[in-house]
């Protein structure tokens, strides 16, 4: 039942309800008609007889009544009206006889008709007897006939029909007790049909009614819970009907809903973590960068100091030897620190490429948050009136994953234009390194080549200008890439107050604390 539709469930609720009204109407009329059938039958003959018998009976006492006051009258103009009155009242009992002889059903009647047929034989031979001797003016002879003879018969006659009479009048009386027996019954099954149908009509309108208004009200409680941003709400949907798919609707929105809340705060944990750690990252470079920085004015003063004694060994040649050995020491040094400071922009050109790698992932997670964001608008969308507020926060959380990756591009622009200029400042520590070897190679061989030593020193002071000119390059590339490290910096700080801010718009929102723990269980009653 409770998987039928709405529109079903109340058409066979009130078909119901109907039918067994008609069916009460139907039984109704039926035993209406009983009673009217009865009715009908009493009035055609049991009161029919009864009424032709009762004029029977008047006509007869009349007539005993009459013969008896003429017989003892000696009135002899009475004879004439008595014979006329006569006459018509034998025909009057004759017409009423062919009447009610052939209503005649039950033995009893036919007995007391019979009998009374019989008292009338004699009470007509009296009254006729009593007739001829008035007629003959014997008026003593007509008295005696009268008491002896007559008066005996007409009471005879008059007692059967009073029989007859009485018995179709309990004729009467028993159709009248059956008839009213019939209503009472009738009446008895019509209140306790009444009753059934009531009582039917109210369990059907109580069963369709919590059909229909307790999963509404569980529907109810789960749109309150999401406007109260609480998503913990279980529904157990039990039918298949309007407020089944109603209720399995808000199911798998509010599972949506944990879902997207689920991504996205799972989003924002991992940018707060990458943000920390590209700070933490960025802490570290910054440390090495001015590593560097000191390394690169430990060689710019070697390299002056290297100038300087080229420039006296050209000056005096004559002191070459002695030069040149403090030359080659000096040389010798130059070379270590070139090694060193082509370790150390090796160093710098592998933390810029991980510096790199990070912002690729940064603008990977920008990107997913963006998509989920713009997920969670749509699903939002979808969702109505009731999905306005997770709108704005979607579009909310989109634009911080657009600034993220904003930002992240940006500083990718820059580390790869840092290591663009790493690479040629590389490029010419390598150089700065084949040329302090030669200057080595030269200076070993001045002891064999005394005479080379003025062009070797002219050569070695260009060598060093150009060095020179590398190491203040990458001077200026190495506070270049400190100012990144600061922007670098504050972009992570940034990124991770933006991520925490996402955390916290999206922390209102209530889910489990566990798959199973926890749960409100809204469960629709069968």
């Amino acid at each position: 039942m409770k998987n039928l539709k709405i529109g079903t469930r109340l058409a066979a609720g009130f078909g119901l309800v109907l039918a067994l009204m008609i069916l009460m109407t139907v039984i109704g009329i039926s035993h209406m008609q009983s009673v009217a059938t009865a009715t009908r039958d009493m009035m055609q003959q049991p009161l029919a007889k009864e009424r032709m018998i009762a004029d029977w009976y008047r006509l007869i006492h009349t007539s005993v009544r009459r013969t008896s006051a003429i017989s003892k009258s000696s009135d002899p103009s009475l004879g004439p009206f008595f014979a006329e009155e006569t006459a018509s009242s034998t025909a009057e009992v004759n017409g009423l006889q062919k009447k009610v002889e052939p209503l005649l059903e039950s033995e009893a009647e036919k007995a007391l008709f019979t009998d009374m047929m019989a008292n009338r034989k004699r009470y007509l031979a009296s009254r006729d007897a009593i007739v001829a001797l008035k007629k003959d003016g014997k008026f003593e002879e007509a008295a005696e006939v009268l008491d002896k003879r007559f008066t005996p018969d007409g009471k005879a006659y008059l007692g059967s029909l009073s029989g007859l009479l009485d018995l179709q009048r309990k004729s009467i009386d028993a159709n009248a007790a059956r008839i009213e027996d019939l209503y009472e019954r009738s009446r008895t099954f019509m209140i306790v049909l009444g009753l059934l149908v009531l009582a039917l009509g109210v369990v059907c309108a109580w069963r369709l009614t919590r059909g229909i208004t307790i999963p509404l009200g569980v529907a109810v409680e789960v749109a309150e819970a999401v406007a109260r941003k609480d998503l913990t709400s279980h529904i157990e949907v039990n039918s298949t009907d309007e407020t089944g798919r109603l209720l399995d609707a808000l199911q798998k929105m509010n599972a949506g809903l944990i879902g997207i809340v689920t991504e996205v705060r799972n989003g924002t944990e991992s940018i707060s973590t990458a943000s920390s750690e590209i700070a933490a990252g960025n802490l570290d470079l910054s440390g090495r960068t001015e590593e560097q920085a000191s390394s690169l004015e430990e060689t710019a003063s070697s390299m002056e100091e290297l100038t300087s004694t080229v420039k006296q060994n050209a000056d005096n040649a004559r002191q070459a030897n002695q030069l040149a050995v403090k030359a080659s020491e000096v040389a010798q040094r130059g070379g270590g620190v070139v090694s060193e400071v082509v370790n150390t922009m090796e160093a710098i050109n592998g933390s810029s490429r991980k510096i790199a790698d990070i912002i690729s992932v940064i603008d990977g997670i920008a990107f997913q948050t963006n998509i989920l964001a713009l997920n969670a608008a749509v699903e939002a969308a979808r969702a109505g009136e009731q999905g306005r507020g997770f709108a704005v926060v979607a579009s909310e959380v989109r634009n911080l994953a657009q600034r993220s990756a904003a930002a992240a591009k940006e500083i990718k622009g820059l580390i790869d234009d840092s290591l663009d200029k790493v690479n040629a400042g590389s490029m010419l520590v390598t150089q700065a390194g084949t040329t302090m070897t030669e200057v080595v190679d030269s200076i070993q061989r001045v002891t064999d080549i005394m005479g080379e030593i003025t062009s070797a020193s002219l050569e070695q002071s260009s060598g060093i200008e150009q060095v020179n000119q590398a190491i203040g390059q990458m001077d200026q590339v190495t506070q270049q890439n400190a100012a990144l490290v600061e922007e670098a910096a504050a972009a992570a700080a940034s990124l991770h107050d933006q991520a925490d801010a996402l955390t916290a718009i999206v922390a209102v929102f209530k889910l489990h604390p566990a798959p199973v723990a926890g749960k409100q269980r809204l469960q629709l009653a069968a």
